[in-house]
């Protein structure tokens, strides 16, 4: 492999970086808004399946207690 010296590389990292198609702030916004959303919705739902199931094994136990 070959060797690339330091300013050869740091060329090389300006020239991709310069490819890299860099989001919008409203792009950004718009993903960080959805993202707190689903994990609101995420927690909301796991949040009911556990009250379910803790009223499932209390009534359960309950028939044996």
């Amino acid at each position: 492999m070959a060797r690339t010296n330091p300013l050869q590389f740091i060329q090389q990292v300006r020239s991709e970086v310069g490819k890299v198609a860099w989001p919008t702030r409203r792009e950004v916004l718009l993903t960080t808004v959805m993202v707190f959303i689903m994990a609101t919705v995420t927690a909301i739902f796991f949040a009911l399946v556990d009250l379910a199931i803790k009223g499932g094994l209390r009534g359960l136990l309950s028939m044996f207690g």
